[in-house]
């Protein structure tokens, strides 16, 4: 586990490095702003399960195809992986290097910045709130899996989720990247679709998760959806 930690935070610590490489400019506020949020999310993360709730830091390891993931989510994942990869590339080539898009209004920028805050609170309380947090859709025998309805999740059943929108839309809102904010609505609609097919297991296999669904009612936008 320490090696794996280790190796996370070498991970993180060259996101930067690269992301500013891309945009091809060391002084672009905007891009050390969001590569600041983004290393101190991964960092106050991995360091609190670490202390905290190693059990699911083991979790968040877990492989794609492993643990009795649902066949059609291994897909997903790397659906998923494929559209962070693009973000993280389109963001800083076209915000920072080639300017293909317009130049975002102030105020708009600002919505990234809020975006980011809540993206950054939904995340770490979905992992304090929830030990069960896994990266694939599987119900989690190994660990007596049982439903989490406090914190976060006693307003909306995928907090988790929402933060992940939040990020992908927030943070070309803030960079200034109209194609980064496409890809992040293409990966949103991927993240609708797997909470679909991830409800629909939790239904049928995890005890109570019927009875909390009736209890909160909304997956992701209170009164919305």
């Amino acid at each position: 586990m320490d090696k794996k930690v280790g190796f996370a935070f070498l991970y993180i610590l060259i996101f930067p490095a690269l992301f500013i490489l891309l945009a091809g400019d060391l002084f672009w506020p905007a891009g050390w702003i969001f590569c600041t949020w983004f290393v101190v999310l991964c960092f106050s993360t991995i360091l609190y399960l670490y202390w905290k709730d190693p059990a699911l830091l083991e979790e968040r390891y877990k492989k794609p195809g492993t643990g009795n993931q649902e066949g059609w989510d291994r897909y997903v994942v790397y659906g998923l992986l494929i559209g962070f990869i693009l973000w993280i590339v389109i963001m800083p080539l076209d915000a920072g290097r080639f300017g293909w898009s317009p130049v975002f209004p102030l105020w708009l920028n600002g919505v990234g910045i809020a975006f980011l805050g809540g993206s950054f609170f939904l995340f770490f309380r979905s992992y304090t709130d929830n030990t069960y947090l896994s990266p694939l859709v599987r119900i989690q025998q190994d660990r007596k899996q049982q439903v989490v309805s406090t914190g976060v999740y006693g307003f909306i059943r995928h907090p988790m989720y929402m933060g992940g929108i939040l990020m992908f839309i927030g943070a070309p809102l803030l960079l200034g990247s109209l194609y980064g904010v496409l890809v992040g609505l293409v990966v949103t609609i991927l993240r609708m679709a797997r909470i679909q097919g991830e409800e629909a297991m939790l239904a049928r296999e995890l005890e109570g998760y019927r009875e909390y669904r009736q209890h909160v009612r909304y997956r992701l936008i209170p009164f919305i959806w």
